[in-house]
């Protein structure tokens, strides 16, 4: 995996504007609040403040002008290509949908999760999301080589043609409406994550065919996005092996 560089105010505005996959901002600490401060809010990536030193460095130049965009070489897969592996594994599609996790450390966690239990997929949108980058690889121990990740515009949409496929959506969430080990998790799947903050979001809930509960004590209220996810994904894998 390979991290780029981009730099200038007017090239990252264009990469920003044509909706590149752009992992992190870096600018110059003095800089006051500018269109790349609201176009990369609007698209949830994180800008950092740092020194001249810094940017010169990632730029190669001085003539960065107080700012370099970070992008990190990674293809993603289509939501087409997940359901093709798992026809061609002669597997029931089990697909990871992924409700603006924005935690890049969640977000490797998950996939190295996913690839020991054998999930053909992971979905991200592309707004208000960590995406795939150095860290991400790091946590995942490599794991996001193995795994097909697709990147949508929608993920409402993306429910539907998950459904339109055969797929049933299960959501995970705190208030949902039975167990997770009461819920028939078999057949073809498709299990969405909600956000650290705030969970799924109630749009994306409504799209779920059923949404699913962890057990908590009263001194915790809920777990984290990949805590939630490890213990959702093994039980679906048990579930299956259950049904063989």
């Amino acid at each position: 995996m390979r991290e780029n560089y981009i730099y200038g105010k007017n090239p990252v505005i264009e990469a920003l504007k044509a909706g590149k996959d752009i992992d992190k901002i870096y600018v110059l600490k003095s800089m006051k609040d500018n269109r790349i401060f609201s176009l990369a809010k609007e698209a949830g990536i994180v800008i950092t403040r740092t020194d001249e030193k810094k940017l010169e460095s990632m730029a190669g130049t001085k003539n960065h002008q107080g700012v370099v965009a970070m992008i990190t070489d990674f293809t993603y897969a289509s939501i087409d290509e997940i359901l093709a592996d798992a026809k061609a594994k002669g597997e029931d599609p089990f697909v990871i949908i992924l409700d603006q996790v924005e935690d890049t450390h969640n977000l490797g966690a998950i996939i190295r999760t996913a690839v020991c239990a054998g999930a053909h997929g992971l979905v991200i949108p592309k707004r208000r999301s960590a995406t795939i980058n150095q860290t991400v690889y790091k946590t995942s121990a490599g794991a996001v080589e193995y795994m097909k990740v697709a990147k949508v515009t929608n993920i409402g949409q993306c429910l539907d043609q998950l459904k339109d496929q055969g797929l049933w959506i299960y959501g995970a969430d705190m208030n949902g409406e039975e167990s997770y080990y009461d819920a028939n998790m078999t057949g073809p799947i498709g299990l969405v994550i909600g956000g650290e903050d705030k969970g799924i979001t109630d749009f994306i809930g409504k799209k779920c065919d059923v949404l699913v509960k962890i057990p908590m004590t009263e001194k915790i209220s809920s777990l984290n996005a990949s805590a939630s996810a490890a213990i959702l994904i093994y039980d679906i894998i048990r579930q299956r092996a259950k049904k063989i």
